[in-house]
């Protein structure tokens, strides 16, 4: 049965650290609503109602551009494989840019990531658990290597013009900060 609690608990930690992938919605007042999956090693839990993660090189940048506008955000975890959970993590949530101070103090919490374009951090105000038990079983196999490899291959360069010309602005017309 489902439970809302005010913090992430140490199992529930435990938990979150266990998944391969979480999932990230966002939503200005106006426009569309924007659901991401996440992964590889980008989510830190800093405390019981503090989170931050790692925001990759994507061809959008549509949560940037909606927490500038609207700072809530929503983070979802599933377990696919184990006992059955669906965790949800609300809240409200500050981007940080590779030139902003917190950014420097935060990046070395996750390990070394080309293409690494900002940290989100989370303060925490409600933590929802549901059952999850119709969430399907699946086998994580291995991380794909395509994002990594294809940010390496750019350089850093390549990358800030890619977010001059891909990532600066969302579906809706929104700036992002970059």
């Amino acid at each position: 049965m489902g439970k809302q609690l005010e913090s992430i608990t140490p199992e529930l930690q435990e938990f979150i650290i266990n998944q391969k992938i979480f999932f990230v919605g966002t939503a200005a007042e106006e426009g569309r609503v924007n659901v991401s999956p996440k992964g590889m090693d980008t989510f830190r839990v800093l405390g019981q109602n503090k989170v931050l993660w790692l925001n990759l090189t994507g061809s959008g940048n549509e949560t940037a551009a909606h927490l500038i506008k609207n700072s809530r955000m929503t983070i979802m975890f599933c377990a696919f494989e184990g006992k059955p959970l669906i965790l949800r993590l609300y809240g409200t949530a500050k981007i940080y840019h590779q030139s902003d101070e917190a950014y420097q103090q935060h990046i070395d919490l996750f390990p070394k990531i080309a293409g690494a374009r900002q940290v989100i951090e989370m303060e925490v105000d409600l933590v929802q658990t549901s059952c999850g038990t119709a969430v399907p079983f699946m086998d994580f196999k291995e991380e794909r290597t395509q994002l990594k490899s294809w940010a390496e291959k750019q350089g850093e360069e390549r990358i800030r013009n890619y977010w001059k010309e891909k990532n600066r602005v969302s579906i809706d017309g929104f700036e992002t900060g970059m």
